[in-house]
């Protein structure tokens, strides 16, 4: 993150992580016969939205800090990261398409974090604009059935009903919870400074939470190569 890394914001990225990954497990497990629970739904319903919801905020707040400690060079850092993050994306798309073909993920949270910061250039340094912008993302889909326009070209924005898929988080409404992190990073972390006291503790389990938090990336892309073949062995098991 630039001159000085926010603990609590590596904490936080690493909490998602966590929840990410007992999210997937449960889903691995569900796909194997193990268990059958409803995971879009109910509480597990609620525990993706929220897992998603915490990665895609602290994206934004780790935007509005970079914007401010790159200044000029924010644009090309935003375009740089965003591909960089969009590719990996692509690395998970060209997996599931080899494994789960009907429902291969062709726009995911990866993807959609790339674009994210790509079209957050604008809005990166300018609090009220980042706030309006989230609330016109939440709003848009909310008062028009934008899915039924039927624009498969732009299904990634949430423009046309999304095709099967494990892993689908459309621009609209998400980019919302990245903008409104975009908004509360301008407060808390004006001109790259934290502005408030965020204590997070240093014992063991929190660094480990925090290094999580700082390959959070790379945690992304390989956990899945080790919970589904876990997943697959338990449902061997009598």
């Amino acid at each position: 993150m630039g001159n000085k890394r926010f603990r609590e914001i590596d904490f936080a990225r690493g909490a998602a992580i966590l929840m990410m990954v007992l999210f997937h497990f449960a889903w691995d497990l569900n796909y194997f016969g193990v268990t059958q629970v409803s995971l879009y739904t109910g509480l597990w319903g609620v525990f993706q939205k929220a897992t998603v919801s915490l990665f895609l905020f602290i994206t934004g707040v780790v935007l509005a800090v970079n914007h401010y400690r790159k200044k000029e060079g924010y644009a090309r850092y935003a375009i740089g990261r965003g591909a960089k993050i969009f590719g990996a994306g692509l690395i998970i798309t060209a997996i599931t398409l080899v494994f789960f073909p009907g429902e291969f993920v062709y726009f995911g949270i990866l993807q959609l974090i790339g674009v994210s910061a790509v079209i957050s250039i604008p809005i990166a340094g300018n609090r009220s604009a980042a706030f309006a912008t989230a609330l016109a993302a939440f709003a848009l889909p909310a008062l028009v059935d934008i899915r039924s326009m039927g624009i498969v070209p732009l299904v990634w924005l949430g423009f046309a009903v999304p095709f099967p898929t494990i892993d689908f988080q459309p621009v609209f409404p998400w980019f919302g919870m990245v903008a409104l992190g975009i908004s509360a990073g301008t407060l808390i972390y004006e001109n790259g400074k934290r502005k408030f006291a965020l204590e997070v503790g240093n014992g063991r389990i929190s660094r480990a939470i925090q290094a999580l938090g700082r390959n959070s990336l790379g945690a992304y892309i390989m956990h899945q190569g080790i919970l589904f073949p876990a997943a697959y062995i338990i449902s061997l098991m009598p």
